[in-house]
């Protein structure tokens, strides 16, 4: 096929006028204007609102419903207001903004008559948490991408453009389709050549896009729409370039464009919480051979940073630095490990029983350490089956940080020594280290008040320096 699918984000969502001017109409002629297929993202804010903050993790819609609170009403209406008040702004666009509060309003409305008939029904005690609260987030995650992609069909007929609301949320459909089937259902009869279809980024399938894939569900649900079209390329449109470093921390005027990579190291960063694509997303559009363009949807004439299979830096160089601050250190020091076959897999048992995934790990004689995301939410369950399974060993659990320089090709010589001194040159303490013989990737485990200290100067010595 000929054509490209593209997905937006939230937060570019949410300056839908400079998206349209800079992405979606910008330049193109009748002619070119389509044979393109737009993935969209509920507006900024709007999902934490109606799940919980992804962030702080303060509670929306969900999280005051799951506790039994009656907030949740307070909750709803909050949505609704935020909504709203999306819906006035794009008024200037050509969106009519009566016809889009009636459509959104009717939307909450369902939502706040079927929160209040569960409410009343597991008041008789006969209902399971598990029977009824993952279809509760997956039916409030919908309605974000519907608010946000009907708007924008709305605004783009407005603007002369034939535009296609392709709505994936099964909003009361009693149907039971695999992801597959329901994505292929919505694409029945599109024209691509014609038509623009602007997509929800939620899909509603058995069992559930946010059972499998929780919030990374866009970018999965974009994937998925690349592989079954046969696209000839995704582009993800973000709100920066896909950078050496954080340009809000190191400075838009010291980072550079990495240009090209691959998925390799796509996964690494996906790793380390960067969100240029989500790992499960990127998989099967690897294995079609589809690469993935990230661009800056406000410098739309760059062309942003390919990745494809096969890509390996033609010169040494690193790409990105990067990392994490919200790690913990579990270290399990144990004298009856040395020499005791099968104690790691035992330990790392108690991590995978428990969906708790690891970042990072260094191991000596006697001591396993594993650095797992302090959100981990069955992370103190673990360490109590731990202690019972290992009662003569000592568990300490440390607050850290990671920071990680990533490249398709990164063997420079010296390079280890280089980041030591510039690390010890700019005060920051290394814990831990972990490599593998690839080198495509190394972790520097360190206190969290040096977080950021550390990402800059390891930014100076191989970026900054190297320009």
């Amino acid at each position: 096929m000929n054509h490209t699918v593209e997905k937006i984000g939230g937060t570019s969502m949410s300056r839908f006028g400079e998206i349209m001017q800079n992405v979606i109409i910008a330049d193109h002629t009748p002619a070119d204007m389509y044979n393109r297929i737009f993935v969209v993202s509920a507006y900024s804010g709007i999902t934490n609102l109606l799940l919980e903050d992804k962030k702080t993790g303060a509670p929306g819609v969900y999280g005051h419903f799951t506790a039994g609170s009656g907030e949740w009403r307070d909750a709803l209406a909050k949505v609704r207001e935020k909504m709203i008040d999306y819906n006035q702004e794009f008024g200037f666009l050509g969106l009519n903004v009566k016809e889009a509060n009636a459509f959104i309003n009717g939307k909450l409305d369902d939502i706040g008559k079927f929160l209040q008939d569960l409410e009343d029904m597991r008041s008789y005690g006969f209902m399971r948490p598990a029977d009824y609260l993952p279809m509760t987030r997956e039916f409030l995650a919908a309605v974000g991408e519907v608010h946000s992609a009907w708007n924008s069909v709305q605004i783009l007929k407005a603007n002369g453009v034939n535009a296609r609301f392709i709505d994936l949320s099964g909003w009361r459909s009693t149907e039971s389709r695999t992801l597959d089937e329901a994505i292929l259902a919505g694409f029945e009869g599109v024209d691509f050549a014609t038509e623009l279809p602007v997509v929800t980024g939620y899909v509603k399938f058995d069992p559930g896009i946010m059972l499998r894939f929780d919030r990374g569900y866009s970018e999965i649900t974009f994937s998925k729409i690349a592989v079954l079209t046969g696209a000839r390329e995704g582009i993800i449109h973000k709100e920066f370039h896909l950078s050496t470093g954080d340009p809000k921390l190191m400075g838009i005027d010291k980072v550079q464009v990495i240009g090209n990579t691959n998925f390799d190291i796509a996964d690494q960063l996906s790793d380390m919480g960067m969100e240029a694509i989500h790992s499960k997303a990127a998989k099967e559009m690897e294995l079609k051979s589809i690469p993935i363009r990230v661009k800056n949807a406000f410098d739309p004439h760059h062309p942003g940073t390919l990745i494809s299979r096969g890509y390996v830096s033609p010169n040494p160089r690193v790409e990105m630095i990067c990392g994490r601050a919200d790690m913990l250190g579990v270290e399990v020091f144990d004298p009856e490990m040395v020499g005791e076959p099968g104690y790691d897999y035992r330990l790392t048992k108690h991590l995978a029983d428990r969906d708790i995934d690891y970042i990072a790990k260094t191991t000596n004689a006697n001591t396993i350490a594993h650095f797992v995301p302090e959100k981990s939410k069955r992370l103190n369950n673990c360490i109590e089956s731990i202690h019972r399974d290992f009662p003569n060993a000592e568990i300490h659990v440390t607050k850290v940080a990671i920071v990680s320089v990533i490249g398709s090709n990164m063997k420079i010589p010296g390079f280890l020594a280089r980041a030591a001194n510039a690390l010890s040159d700019a005060g920051v303490n290394v814990l831990a280290i972990d490599q593998t013989i690839r080198q495509v990737n190394i972790q520097f485990v360190i206190e969290r008040e040096q977080f950021e200290c550390a990402q800059k100067a390891l930014h100076r010595e191989f970026v900054e320096h190297q320009a």
